[in-house]
């Protein structure tokens, strides 16, 4: 500050303490974020709230997590993961299986962390900005499976 470049600037004391959800404008502004439905943009704040500098490829979507945070429905859930997936905003890293076996998701504007855990081949298929490269996804032609 004795530099006078943040002269005139609000700071982080301006705004209520805590971590955040930063999504950028590429991400905002693309045709793959403009086209999915309303479940479909919160469960993307849901995943990427779940971020913290290193885990990148271990974000959780599942109902038995997402209950806790206010979401009712797993069918709700399974079809808004779809249309994110088919979008390219994020990309799966483990499949999950029953019983209790999650999976994991990376969003795709940051980088993918190395973590130990991933399926085989992940890591090769995992494209940065996929979102941008896919071609006005139009949501009602994302096939949503009841099973």
């Amino acid at each position: 500050m004795a530099n006078g470049r943040n002269s005139g600037k609000r700071s982080a004391i301006d705004r209520d303490q805590g971590r955040f959800v930063a999504l950028p404008f590429s991400v905002i502004d693309s045709v793959a974020y403009k086209n999915l439905s309303h479940p479909a943009r919160s469960l993307l704040i849901e995943i990427d709230r779940q971020y913290c500098f290193d885990n990148n490829g271990r974000l959780l979507a599942s109902y038995a997590y997402l209950r806790k945070r206010g979401w009712t429905s797993a069918d709700t859930i399974t079809r808004a993961k779809r249309e994110l997936l088919a979008a390219g905003l994020i990309h799966e890293t483990v499949k999950g299986c029953r019983p209790n076996k999650a999976s994991w998701y990376a969003v795709t504007w940051r980088p993918i962390d190395r973590l130990q855990g991933y399926d085989e081949g992940a890591l090769q298929t995992f494209v940065r900005s996929a979102y941008a490269k896919t071609q006005g996804l139009d949501r009602l032609s994302v096939k949503v499976d009841s099973r």
